[in-house]
């Protein structure tokens, strides 16, 4: 959490895609994801399809709107 934090206060990364992939799953995971600044989050396993799906969601919303 703290390196997407980090790197959400580089303003050269201010449009990045950043994706959380971790084994941790319930509704205070994605929250906590959310708020270090993660703009989607996966759990492991991972499915190629729900990659595949996030990266579709937020392709049509980039650049990122602050």
């Amino acid at each position: 959490m703290e390196v997407c934090r980090r790197l959400r206060a580089q303003p050269a990364l201010d449009d990045a895609f950043i994706l959380a992939l971790t084994g941790w799953g319930a509704e205070r995971d994605r929250r906590r994801t959310s708020e270090a600044g993660f703009d989607a989050h996966l759990t492991k396993p991972m499915e190629p399809q729900a990659l595949q799906q996030a990266l579709a969601h937020y392709a049509g919303a980039w650049p990122r709107s602050g």
